[in-house]
């Protein structure tokens, strides 16, 4: 038999003393809940599932009904107020499907409520419970711009309680989306607010006030530049005094908030102390053991995120040595090995001398390692890192990634169940197969050209635009046979379908591949005629309807290669570009040539100078046709063009129009 206690403590038996008439009785099951579900996600999931937290929204909503409609203010009623809002609290922190469970069940107004009541405990039991359910994304959004809900901000800003205030700063960080409402807050005085809880506030109070402020400066100079004007006093000074803090949770919110200061309005906090200073607090910030030393990775990241000063800056401070310091210790929390991982991309991104500082403390291996680890965030970084180190033509030249240590766990990642590793593993193989050297075997025999084609297939865009980036750079250079390879798993009309495909960013890279393919000798031009001449076809429809300067740039080098075989592929060409034009439809080829794109200027150039080629015996008859189309008109209009290049092309064929009798 069961002893009394254990029936006492049972999920089943707990919810049912919920239901209780004696207020004691509910007060220690409301309690009692509490204190099982915290910090327990397991408990809070079985709760869930017997519907703990519609019973406890409803003993909620009753309580207060039964303050408002007789006045009743008991240390009995009290106490189930502040209990059932710790309880519901608690199914929020830190669980989404609990908010879900609380907004569902009615509980947000309610909790609202709470707030206006005379009891101190209760206020704070509430504003706590809703700064819980703040955290989550599915909190409900808060309309900045309708003045009533402004006038209620400013309440919560103003009030002593630590939480009540917490609650106001919360709400900020969670709603605050666009310039107009970084625009309403500022101009309401809500910054003001947040600065004078900077300087006098708790802990508690500091922190949140951090974190609002950088939702309202980010993205938005303008504010900014404005809580750097008069009206403010020190603005940026109580920030930087807080990075130095001797409580790391503040310190890192403080550097985030300058990090995001610095990203919208560079011109503010130039001085290369304060730089450094961020630098170094961030990186001792990577020795907590808890959260911060889990999120200082990230905004470390951020900081130095396509800046070469700040890269420069860092690789001064040893930060590779650092995080490659905390790598090694192994058995990191998986947000932190992300982190980390981001952070040594972001720093091998620009600067050779991270790179080579990179490879020359071996940290490739255990990035390499990374790939197959059991998270999929961890894995997405590692191909992120390994993308920015594989940048450098010479480590590439020198053949450093060509081997089957990084080659096979990228390509098994191929086949990884999440669109974002895949996507990742592709921009990193995208760089390595570029390979200056005779290696591509080991990716060929791997499998890896195979899986490529097959992610051109992808139902994902994203798949299918970065395989063909991987595929476009595997066949840059490359042999002949590798050549022949790759079109025969490709096929004419795979190709001729991934040029027309409805992406941009697809038929972008399916034109550059083909460039790609068909650069070399005359006997590669021969795949745009295969299964009568479908990829041809295809790159002459899509450039006439192109939506975007590079898929034009993309389709003129691959006709610009065509062009450069002999008479049947010259005509063949000119064909195309004439072929869907009438008396009605002005060529594409004059549009690109008006274009404010310089490098699709030179490409349609180009394209021109191969089929006018004074060697070949039909180049008068094209030019002819030039000519009566309007372009020798529109190269004319182009002899001084600010593009040095374009300028020297079309004076080329212009002499070659004139040596013909056009004048």
């Amino acid at each position: 038999m069961p002893s009394a206690t254990v029936n006492k403590h049972r999920p089943s038996e707990l919810l049912s003393r919920l239901a209780s008439a004696d207020p004691e009785v509910k007060v220690r099951a409301l309690r009692e809940l509490k204190n099982q579900i915290i910090g327990n996600r397991t408990k809070k999931l079985s709760f869930l599932k017997l519907g703990a937290i519609p019973s406890v929204a409803c003993i909620l909503a009753d309580s207060i009904d039964e303050v408002t409609e007789n006045n009743c203010n008991s240390n009995n009623t009290n106490n189930i107020l502040v209990q059932s809002a710790a309880a519901l609290g608690s199914f929020a922190c830190g669980f989404d499907a609990g908010v879900q469970a609380v907004l569902d069940a009615g509980a947000f107004p309610s909790l609202l409520r709470l707030l206006a009541n005379p009891n101190e405990k209760v206020v704070d039991a509430g504003a706590r419970a809703l700064r819980m359910i703040y955290q989550s994304k599915l909190a409900p959004k808060y309309d900045f711009l309708q003045q009533k809900n402004m006038e209620f901000l400013i309440s919560l800003l103003s009030s002593e309680k630590e939480n009540v205030s917490g609650l106001g700063a919360s709400i900020i960080t969670h709603s605050c989306a666009t310039n107009l409402e970084q625009k309403a807050l500022f101009d309401a005085g809500i910054l003001r607010k947040l600065d004078g809880l900077l300087e006098g506030g708790s802990l508690s109070q500091r922190d949140a006030s951090l974190e609002s402020l950088a939702t309202i400066f980010r993205n938005n100079p303008e504010v900014i530049s404005k809580f750097a004007g008069p009206e403010i006093g020190r603005p940026f000074s109580s920030i930087i005094d807080l990075a130095k803090d001797r409580h790391p949770r503040t310190r890192l919110l403080a550097c985030m908030c300058l990090i995001v200061i610095r990203k919208a309005s560079p011109h503010f906090l130039q001085d290369i102390g304060i730089k450094t200073k961020i630098i170094h607090i961030l990186l001792e910030l990577l020795d907590d053991p808890g959260q911060v030393g889990d999120e200082a990775p990230f905004a470390f990241s951020i900081l130095i995120a396509q800046k070469e000063d700040l890269q420069k800056l860092s690789l001064e401070a040893n930060a590779i040595d650092k995080l490659h310091h905390h790598l090694q210790k192994g058995s990191l929390h998986p947000k932190r090995f992300e982190g980390i991982l981001l952070a040594l991309a972001d720093m091998c991104s620009k600067l050779e001398s991270c790179r080579s500082k990179f490879l020359s403390l071996q940290v490739l291996n255990l990035v390499a390692d990374a790939l197959t680890d059991y998270n999929s965030g961890v894995r997405t970084a590692a191909c992120v890192c390994l993308k920015s180190v594989t940048r450098s033509i010479k480590n590439l030249s020198a053949g450093y990634f060509m081997n089957e240590i990084i080659v096979i766990p990228l390509v098994q990642l191929f086949l990884d169940p999440s669109s974002s590793v895949q996507v990742a593993a592709l921009g990193a193989v995208s760089n390595i197969v570029v390979d200056f050297t005779t290696r591509k075997s080991v990716f060929v025999q791997c499998g890896g050209m195979n899986q490529l084609v097959q992610l051109a297939k992808s139902m994902e865009s994203s798949v299918r635009s970065n395989a063909l980036w991987a595929l476009k750079n595997f066949v840059f250079q490359a042999d002949n046979r590798l050549k022949e390879s790759v079109f025969s798993e490709l096929t004419a009309s795979l190709l001729s379908n991934l040029i027309c495909d409805p992406e941009p960013s697809v038929q972008e890279q399916a034109l550059a591949l083909v460039r790609n393919l068909v650069d070399g000798c005359v006997n590669l031009i021969e795949f745009v005629f295969a299964e009568g001449g479908l990829i041809l076809e295809a790159i002459g429809r899509q450039l006439q309807c192109a939506s975007k300067a590079e898929i034009g740039i993309q389709g003129m080098y691959a006709l610009c290669n065509v062009a450069s075989g002999n008479e049947f592929h010259k005509e063949a060409v000119i064909q195309q570009l004439f072929t869907q034009m009438d008396d009605k439809n002005q060529s594409f080829v004059i549009k690109f040539l008006q274009s404010n794109d310089s490098q699709l200027r030179i490409a349609t150039v180009w394209t021109i100078v191969n089929l006018t080629c004074p060697s070949s015996h039909g180049a008068p008859g094209r030019l002819e046709k030039l000519h009566n189309a309007g372009i020798t008109s529109q190269l004319k209009n182009m002899v001084n063009d600010p593009c040095v290049d374009v300028k020297l092309r079309v004076r080329t064929v212009l002499g070659k129009s004139m040596a013909f009798g056009d004048n």
